[in-house]
């Protein structure tokens, strides 16, 4: 068990991950094109393929293909891209429809987010899409931006859950219900929605910088919408916006991953090809925004939370020359900890963090810098030091070897997610968003060329005063304009890329349980400081990718007494030196590596997750051992790691959320303080990390870090044989750890309880509830506890989803979880919900009425077979990624199973009989037995 379960998640992510905002192309904001302007996009000429193409259906042609992505064309305008690829056994659709914010007129704001919502209500012939997607195993979901709505599924590759959700999307595009009804039941949860933001001082502060930065385009105004404008909505008024926008001729279908290309046409053809080309003429868009003439300030005041302060900087279109190299600009500032803004800031001790980024968009867009305030400094000099290092000072120090680092690690990840279908659809519709899908490979092409001259010159001339919209900013004399944006031409670049080619086929892997187990290799690497237990697939992968977890237990519970949050800011030290390596070296040295290594801490377990290539991966293992080997726990950098922590357990201290969870956790696991299973309060955690020093982590890590207890699991493109030599290499002469002993996490039997936490200032509140359970995952019971919860909590068809969101529009967010050790007789049922602070009693009631419901009526048959089978599809999409399957490897290392138990599972639940399933819940899911934290606003605002 890892003490501080509910927060050391979020805070290993703040340590580990570089808030610097790099424009990553897998992570660029979505944009939509004009649709009146794009819907037909540049005149191209179809090139020929060097791979064959299937016979195309009347009615469709092929324009052109890059690097194996195929744009083709319908008569009524449907644009259609494919990207085959069977490297994986999912795939991945996403319909992208250029309309979002940007397009709503006075009155509309939030409109087509709404719709979002809206069209997941369904149709006549699909009345419920959300319990649609469940009961097929289906990760779906859809998203609004400022320019751009899409709709998006992953799902194991199978033909006819691709057909059906074809069929789907279709539909979707001519037949959406859009009802009174439907709009009226989903208020509650947009409007929920719109609290759990205004939670967030950062994103009201974002929104509000925006707002004040815009004073004519609609980019200053939330995505989300003013609440008066969504209460208000009028039904005809939604109608007439989805009929306008809603159309072949303003959308691109997207398909990726392991299909026929030839039999998809066939359907696209067959469901889109009788939808006919609107008649209508999209409204033209006048608005520009002028110049801005002069800084603009906003200050915000709100309960709890650390100080923060924000420069946002108009920027030209993401489609424009001078946008790549700003936005590479941007992410080489906020570059941690190498970049300006940190040393202006995060090493002078104004700041715990700092982080920029440009957002990509259709029309002149913005970049935006900050930073987190550390307590105790002024704000008001972290913003003059945040305005010097962008204005006076920042460009000026940026060098060849920052934009080499920035670059490297952009084209890295252009690489991955050119190498991951789900990822690939996503880019591609976020490049259609802002303008043109083949803006994928131009931007490569962009930075590529890009040079420091030429990015030194962008950032002068646009990061001004008189272009700065600030948080806390006084304004400043002797303004400056930027200049206008100009109209982006990208015939010259789109001339440079190569078209017609292909991309490497990768075998088809086969992922049903006794497959995986046959493919993979179990063994002991027996060596003088003890064994090394492995897990070995190797397999063809896109890119030659390969993931690895490497775990390291040592010592026991009595050993660890009184350490408290010491193995956890140990582990996360590891990355920011050692002996000859500072954190930017070791930076440095991952990115030319083309890697990820991340460490976590739970208990007396340290895990160790690298992603990496079949070249690289010999090389990554090193660095690991180099690590875990020679930490310098350098003290300005421990400085550092204890402020950032600091900072996220005093925003913790106000978060609904973090309340209601550890307060439960602190109920249900009552553990001795002095026990590394815990779990602290937000004070306590505060007080050690003020007497935490350097000597305590040096004493811990010679005192307990060692071989004797390691396991290895990698899935991927790899030499097995490689990976053993620098194994053997990397632990020769390592010290043995202290004999290891798996944390027990025992059943406690708990009284009952009901906690009301107050959370003044949040219009968001927070229900949790849990029970412990008396059961192992070897219980017969089991599998079809497994099921009661996953048809009571567990998906968008289950009981509380369908009560509590669908028909009493209660919750943005509802669901429940159950598990169960492999180890001892020890297992919780949990449930989760947020809700407006005015309704907090409500949804109590709420959830109640729904347990008590489901107790006395059971699941009927028909629920349980679909049940199973949807449970079944996600198992097999979980089997089709790499990621999956090397967390499982290194758990069933710990408690010597295989996929064989997977299958056992599966077997299991195929049987299932609903007296089965409803004896299980009734027995184990108790809803008297259940203890019950709600964190809300004691006062809530109506």
């Amino acid at each position: 068990m890892l003490p501080l379960k509910s927060l050391l998640p979020a805070l290993l992510a703040l340590c580990l991950l570089a808030p610097a905002g790099l424009p990553r192309p897998a992570l660029a904001e979505p944009a939509a094109a004009s649709p009146a302007a794009t819907a037909s996009g540049p005149a191209l000429a179809p090139a020929p393929a060097t791979a064959p193409s299937p016979a195309l259906p009347a009615g469709v042609r092929q324009v052109v293909m890059i690097e194996g992505v195929t744009e083709y064309r319908l008569d009524n305008g449907l644009q259609v891209l494919l990207a085959p690829d069977d490297s994986r056994a999912q795939t991945t659709v996403n319909m992208s429809y250029r309309v979002g914010s940007r397009n709503e007129g006075p009155g509309e704001t939030g409109m087509a987010h709404l719709l979002e919502h809206l069209l997941f209500r369904g149709s006549p012939k699909h009345p419920d899409a959300l319990a649609e997607f469940a009961r097929r195993g289906l990760a779906a979901n859809g998203s609004t931006t400022a320019d751009l709505t899409n709709y998006y599924a992953t799902f194991a590759s199978d033909p006819e859950t691709l057909r059906w959700y074809l069929s789907w999307q279709a539909d979707a595009m001519l037949n959406a219900r859009i009802a009174r009804a439907d709009l009226d039941a989903e208020m509650p949860v947009v409007r929920n929605e719109m609290e759990r933001g205004e939670n967030s001082p950062f994103s009201m502060l974002m929104q509000q910088v925006a707002a004040a930065a815009y004073v004519w385009h609609p980019y200053g105004r939330s995505v989300i919408g003013a609440r008066s404008d969504v209460e208000h909505v009028g039904i005809e008024a939604l109608r007439a916006f989805y009929h306008r926008y809603y159309q072949p001729d303003n959308a691109t279908l997207i398909v990726a991953g392991r299909f026929d290309a030839g039999q998809v046409l066939q359907w696209i053809a067959q469901d889109f090809g009788p939808v006919a080309r609107p008649a209508r003429t999209l409204p033209p868009e006048y608005t520009v925004e002028p110049v801005q003439q002069g800084a603009r300030s906003v200050t915000l005041r709100r309960i709890g939370g650390s100080p923060i302060v924000l420069a946002q900087y108009h920027l030209p279109e993401a489609a424009s020359d001078a946008y790549t190299a700003l936005a590479i600009g941007a992410a080489m500032l906020a570059d941690t900890p190498a970049g300006p803004l940190y040393q202006a800031l995060v090493a002078k001790d104004l700041a715990s963090s700092v982080f920029g980024f440009a957002r990509a968009m259709k029309q002149p867009g913005y970049a935006v810098f900050g930073a987190q305030v550390q307590p105790g400094a002024d704000p008001q000099a972290a913003l003059a030091a945040l305005e010097r290092g962008l204005e006076a000072d920042g460009v000026g120090q940026l060098d060849q070897a920052g934009l080499e680092r920035i670059r490297t690690a952009w084209l890295n990840d252009w690489k991955q997610t050119f190498d991951q279908p789900g990822a690939l659809a996503q880019a591609l519709s976020d490049a259609i968003a802002r303008g043109d899908w083949r803006l994928f490979f131009v931007e490569r092409l962009r930075v590529r060329a890009l040079t420091l001259d030429g990015i030194r010159a962008q950032l002068s001339a646009w990061l001004l005063p008189s272009n700065r919209t600030s948080g806390l900013y006084l304004p400043t004399p002797q303004p400056k304009d930027a200049p206008a944006p100009a109209p982006a031409d990208l015939e010259p670049w789109i001339r440079q890329i190569e078209t017609g080619t292909g991309r490497p086929a990768v075998a088809a892997f086969d992922t049903r349980p006794p497959a995986i187990d046959a493919a993979t290799r179990r063994s002991v690497l027996a060596l003088p400081n003890g064994p090394v237990e492995l897990a070995l697939l190797p397999k063809e992968t896109a890119g030659g990718r390969v993931h690895a977890v490497l775990r390291m237990g040592f010592a026991d519970a009595d050993a660890l007494r009184g350490q408290g949050l010491v193995p956890f800011v140990t582990g996360a030290m590891l990355l920011r030196g050692t002996a000859d390596m500072s954190r930017q070296q070791i930076e440095d040295r991952l990115n030319e590596l083309d890697s990820d290594l991340s460490f976590g801490t739970d208990g007396n377990v340290l895990s160790v997750s690298m992603r990496s290539s079949r070249e690289h991966l010999p090389a990554v293992l090193d660095l690991v051992f180099h690590l875990l080997r020679a930490p310098a726990f350098p003290e300005d950098e421990l400085e550092r790691l204890k402020r950032s922590l600091r900072t996220q357990v005093e925003d913790d201290a106000s978060s609904p959320a973090f309340l209601a969870r550890n307060t439960l956790q602190r109920h249900d696991q009552p553990w001795d303080p002095e026990d590394v299973r815990y779990t602290p309060t937000t004070g306590e955690i505060l007080a050690q990390l003020g007497e935490l020093g350097r000597e305590r982590l040096q004493r811990f890590h010679a005192r307990f870090y060692g071989a004797g207890h390691l396991a290895l699991a990698v899935v991927g493109d790899f030499d097995p044989a490689a990976v053993e030599r620098h194994l053997r290499a990397g632990l020769d002469g390592w010290r043995a750890a202290p004999a290891y002993e798996r944390l027990a996490e025992p059943w406690y039997a708990m009284k009952p309880e009901t906690f009301r936490i107050p959370a003044p200032g949040k219009a968001n509140a927070e229900y949790r509830a849990a029970v412990p359970l008396k059961l192992r995952d070897t219980d017969p019971r089991w599998p079809a506890l497994m099921l009661a919860n996953y048809l009571l909590g567990g998906s968008e068809d289950s009981r509380l989803w369908q009560g509590i969101r669908v028909r009493g529009g209660l919750s943005y967010g509802v669901g429940s979880a159950v598990n169960a050790s492999s180890f001892e007789d020890s297992g919780a049922w949990t449930l989760y919900a947020s809700t407006a602070a005015r309704n907090a009693g409500a949804l109590q009631d709420a959830i109640r009425t729904v347990l008590d419901e489901t107790l006395k009526t059971g699941f009927t048959q028909a629920e349980v077979d679909q049940g199973v089978q949807s449970l079944l599809n996600y198992m097999e999409l979980g089997r089709s990624d790499d990621g999956y399957l090397v967390s499982h490897w290194i758990g069933y290392l710990e408690t010597d199973r295989s996929f064989a138990w997977q299958q056992h599972i599966i077997d299991r639940l195929r049987g299932l009989k609903a007296a089965e399933v409803n004896a299980a819940m009734r027995e184990l899911l108790r809803p008297d037995a259940l203890s019950i934290a709600v964190a809300a606003d004691p006062d809530p605002k109506p």
